[in-house]
């Protein structure tokens, strides 16, 4: 259970972060496989350092993306040409295996009959996490959404040449003081802005520069906003230059509270880019996230977490569990129950409700590459369907109905 007084602080990074720029070539993959072939079975990590690039991809499809071309436009994309990490000359090393077992399958989930669906199991023991609160209006805890907003502004201040004289690389940390569990102030910002050349420009003038260009700006239209008590850092270890893989090695999955709730709700812990959507510990995020969302916007909650534990062979949850830290309106178990009667969580049925499989077709052959920067839920720039709010209604009814009842 949460204190009543507290400071919380978490972190996002841009998309020339190292990290983020493994999870955008693995999804990018994933998302030309599946443009080209919706039924393909896919896996793809990455890592990255210093001019070297290694991509490990399992698969089990009928297309054939250039892989090495996707991977050279995502770091084209992020900004990085010269300083030590080209997108031309870095080395690109492969391991490509298809895999061609029969037990994978073929299927498109859209198409089948319930009963058909509920005969695709699990192929991963996992439990995952989704949650959802009423801090902000896409229903995000405060701290994570706006580190996101400020590493998107800082990206973006440097892609409009804004601030000129920074690299790709950066990370942002919030730290938000709470009164009551409640969002009070904004306790701390800190910024780690990479730049091209070392002293240009000196750390007044940057931190002034970005003060002015990056902080500001975000908070402009936020009910809760800096004040003169707020300590803002930036680059408190000293001067970032170039930053990227030429400073720091990257890997696929390894911010995985960057892409959920920034440590203020639980995570499964596993990776979620380059992941094909037959991949439970992937959907079943996009599942609980999609049902926590509901429960707050139908006013049952004013925080929820939902917790769905998978095995291995089995279509559906074994346990659903949902916990509102004492925000809950009506039981939790009467929350339970609705949400598993309204929501279908089966392998197949998150696939198919969601539209998984023809997501780069609908919205462009990089969605899953915009996915897996800047956080996989809580975004309003994407058309994500685990983001609607349009089982509300069916949750409110019974809800006002229990309260009848209970009068």
């Amino acid at each position: 259970m949460l204190q009543s007084e507290y400071i919380f602080n978490t972190e996002s990074v841009t998309e020339g972060h190292p990290d983020k720029l493994c999870d955008q070539m693995s999804d990018a993959i994933l998302g030309n496989y599946l443009f080209h072939d919706p039924r393909a079975r896919i896996i793809t990590e990455c890592s990255v350092s210093t001019g070297l690039i290694f991509i490990a991809i399992k698969h089990h499809s009928k297309a054939t993306p250039d892989a090495s071309s996707i991977v050279r436009d995502v770091i084209r994309e992020a900004g990085y040409i010269g300083n030590g990490f080209d997108a031309g000359s870095s080395t690109i090393l492969f391991s490509l295996t298809q895999v061609k077992e029969k037990h994978l399958g073929r299927v498109d989930e859209s198409t089948l009959s319930d009963e058909e669906i509920d005969r695709i199991p699990a192929k991963d023991q996992v439990t995952c996490f989704g949650f959802a609160c009423d801090h902000t209006s896409v229903l995000m805890p405060l701290p994570i959404y706006l580190a996101h907003k400020l590493a998107k502004q800082l990206a973006e201040v440097r892609k409009n040449k804004v601030l000129p004289y920074l690299s790709p690389d950066g990370k942002t940390q919030v730290g938000v003081e709470f009164k009551n569990k409640r969002p009070h102030r904004i306790h701390s910002i800190t910024l780690f802005a990479s730049q091209s050349e070392y002293g240009t420009p000196k750390a007044q003038k940057l931190k002034d520069d970005l003060i002015q260009t990056v902080i500001e700006p975000i908070f402009v239209d936020e009910a809760i906003t800096i004040d003169h008590r707020t300590r803002i850092h930036v680059n408190p270890h000293g001067p970032l230059i170039t930053g990227g893989p030429a400073k720091h090695s990257g890997l696929t999955g390894r911010k995985t509270a960057v892409d959920t709730y920034g440590g203020f709700a639980r995570h499964s812990g596993v990776g979620l880019s380059g992941k094909d959507p037959s991949r439970i510990d992937r959907i079943g995020v996009y599942a609980a996230r999609y049902a926590a969302k509901n429960v707050v916007a139908a006013g049952l909650a004013e925080m929820c977490e939902v917790q769905l534990s998978y095995s291995i062979g089995f279509s559906a949850p074994v346990s659903i569990q949902v916990e509102t830290f004492g925000t809950a309106k009506i039981p939790e178990a009467e929350i339970i129950r609705r949400i598993a009667s309204i929501f279908d969580f089966r392998v197949g049925g998150i696939v198919k409700e969601f539209q998984l499989r023809s997501l780069p077709k609908q919205h462009g052959v990089d969605f899953y590459q915009k996915l897996s920067a800047y956080g996989q839920v809580g975004r309003t720039d994407l058309s994500l369907p685990w983001e609607k709010t349009d089982r509300f209604e069916q949750i409110r009814e019974r809800h006002l109905k229990v309260i009848q009842k209970v009068k």
